[in-house]
């Protein structure tokens, strides 16, 4: 399996719907169980084919075909299914759809193949922002894109975002190698782990050579005030590298 040199895996993402919190009134409901499995097939035959840049765009019409979610043809074996690792947000939702994606490709989820990671958890807007409309966050993203080192108040800034992304993906380099890696996470936090991993591949070559270095070549205005170029809709699966 290609991976790009600095890194010693090849990453999927996939955006939770959208929701704060751990307790159970934030998991998903019906139609987002649906989705995630549907999610899980996808991943499944993307991690098969090896596509770069493939996206499934899980299409309404679909999330009701729940009996098709679940059945998963393999044509070619070129990841075994025991090299797929879900590394999932802490947040109930995010956790519920690791676990319905887990159970469409018939991994245990309480098995070493799933792992929470505490620093995927969504980021965290400031008590002005946190929980209100969506509206509000042209505000937020407005200041990214202006300073992206700036964070709104009493929350965090994109650069906030980059430090513990870059300690979630040293914690699964260290773990794993030559796995097919499914984050599944929150729409900023995963626009922004696309945003570093895009640009410190595209610096390959460049002096220092492990991930973290790479990363900190790359933490500038230029690059973090364009995260927003990398939004997924809400349930979309995307290989990343």
């Amino acid at each position: 399996m290609a991976t790009s040199t600095f890194l010693r895996n090849r990453y999927w993402m996939l955006d939770s719907q959208q929701a704060n919190g751990m307790l159970e009134e934030y998991k998903l409901a019906s139609e987002g169980v649906n989705q995630a499995r549907l999610a899980g097939e996808a991943f499944l035959k993307a991690s098969v084919c090896l596509k770069d840049k493939m996206v499934y765009l899980l299409e309404h019409r679909m999330r009701n075909e729940a009996s098709e979610y679940l059945t998963i043809e393999l044509k070619e074996e070129n990841i075994p299914l025991e090299n797929v690792r879900i590394c999932y947000s802490p947040f109930s939702r995010t956790s519920h759809t690791a676990k319905v994606v887990a159970s469409a490709l018939n991994i245990p989820f309480d098995g070493p193949q799933c792992k929470v990671i505490e620093e995927f958890r969504e980021r965290f807007f400031g008590p002005s922002f946190e929980l209100m409309s969506h509206d509000k966050y042209l505000d937020i993203w407005a200041l990214d894109e202006r300073d992206p080192f700036m964070p709104p108040e009493g929350g965090e800034s994109v650069a906030d975002v980059v430090s513990r992304l870059t300690r979630a993906l040293g914690t699964i380099e260290s773990e794993f190698q030559g796995c097919a890696i499914l984050v599944v996470s929150h729409g900023d936090p995963l626009q922004i782990l696309q945003t570093i991993l895009n640009a410190a591949k595209q610096h390959e070559g460049s002096t220092g050579s492990d991930l973290t270095s790479k990363i900190q070549l790359v933490k500038v205005q230029s690059i973090l005030s364009q995260h927003r170029k990398f939004a997924l809709l809400t349930g979309e699966l995307r290989a990343v590298v």
